[in-house]
């Protein structure tokens, strides 16, 4: 157990939550990129449609306690749970941050989850060497980097196959119709698998530092109170938008029609809630652009913007690695004081 005065325990949590803030305002794009861009519903309507589907998660969770595994991952599956101090946990939320910030100002769509999943990784290896990493749940993460922009861009795909042979006999008119509903209601459930996956990354930064401090004992479990919370908060975050990354998720990788994204928000939200499920913390940024690149790649190859889908990738690349030596040095601060 790790000494940590109170004050100092409730400013660390209130730091943690200011990134789930940062991470709703960073990966807005995500959840309402489709609707914006077909012009479903107005930007405001958008970000209050998103935020309200991210903050429903926690009721789902209520349902279905199983689906808050990603939590259990985070909180002790990358890092050895003994090794992890008030220390780490600044320099993971730290690394993430700085991160986050420099991303969304240049409009790049990088992953939140994997920012804070660098930080810690950083700061927990600084702190107590290579041997602290709980290799398998790491492999488990670093391989999802790969899987779930491709099992989007494939399911994307084949909704976008299988809808149109659905409504083959449907007219022009009839169509455009079926796929704006139906676009509305795959963008909602986007928005709830968003929250869901995404919120419990923070849950468990802050549950486990409680455990760290002595404040919670026996089995791992997230409290009510910190779901809650991080669940307002990304919502929050969400409401507050991300025009800017919003524009290149939307219109710069491919022009998207009703048609496509439904298929990208349906190819999506499945690939997070298997991965909720399962316990593994995607990048929802991963998946719903590679969800985007299908439904464009099923019109035309040439519809996808494939110089700007690549830079998009090489962020994605560049995130563990950059977010990781951020978290290292913002623990290496800690020791200065």
């Amino acid at each position: 157990m790790h000494e940590l005065a109170f004050p100092l325990l409730v400013g660390l949590i209130v730091v943690a939550l200011a990134f789930d803030f940062l991470n709703g305002l960073h990966d807005a794009a995500n959840s309402i990129a489709t609707v914006v861009a077909t012009r479903l519903l107005s930007p405001v309507q958008a970000v209050a449609f998103a935020a309200f589907f991210n903050f429903a998660a926690y009721f789902v969770t209520l349902a279905f306690p199983s689906l808050h595994a990603v939590a259990e991952t985070i909180g002790k599956g990358l890092i050895d749970q003994e090794v992890v101090t008030p220390a780490v946990i600044f320099g993971a939320l730290g690394g993430a941050m700085f991160w986050n910030v420099v991303t969304w100002q240049k409009g790049i769509p990088s992953s939140s989850s994997h920012a804070l999943i660098g930080g810690l990784v950083g700061a927990g290896v600084t702190h107590a060497g290579i041997h602290s990493i709980h290799v398998g749940g790491l492999t488990k993460t670093m391989v999802a980097i790969v899987v779930s922009p491709t099992l989007g861009m494939i399911l994307a795909l084949l909704v976008m196959l299988a809808s149109s042979w659905a409504l083959r006999r449907y007219t022009a008119r009839q169509a455009e119709r079926s796929f704006r509903a139906l676009h509305l209601v795959s963008s909602a459930a986007y928005s709830l698998s968003h929250g869901l996956n995404d919120a419990q990354k923070t849950m468990g930064i802050i549950t486990v530092l409680l455990y760290s401090t002595g404040r919670l004992t026996g089995e791992f479990e997230v409290p009510h109170w910190v779901a809650i919370s991080c669940y307002v908060a990304i919502g929050l975050g969400t409401l507050s938008g991300g025009w800017k990354i919003i524009e290149t998720m939307g219109s710069r990788i491919t022009k998207l029609s009703q048609h496509q994204g439904f298929a990208a928000s349906t190819g999506g939200s499945i690939v997070l809630f298997t991965a909720s499920a399962m316990g593994i913390p995607v990048s929802t940024t991963h998946t719903i652009t590679g969800a985007i690149i299908g439904s464009g790649v099923a019109r035309r190859t040439s519809a996808v913007r494939w110089g700007t889908a690549s830079n998009v990738v090489v962020a994605w690349i560049i995130t563990i690695p950059c977010s990781a030596l951020v978290g290292s040095a913002f623990y290496a601060l800690t020791l200065l004081f």
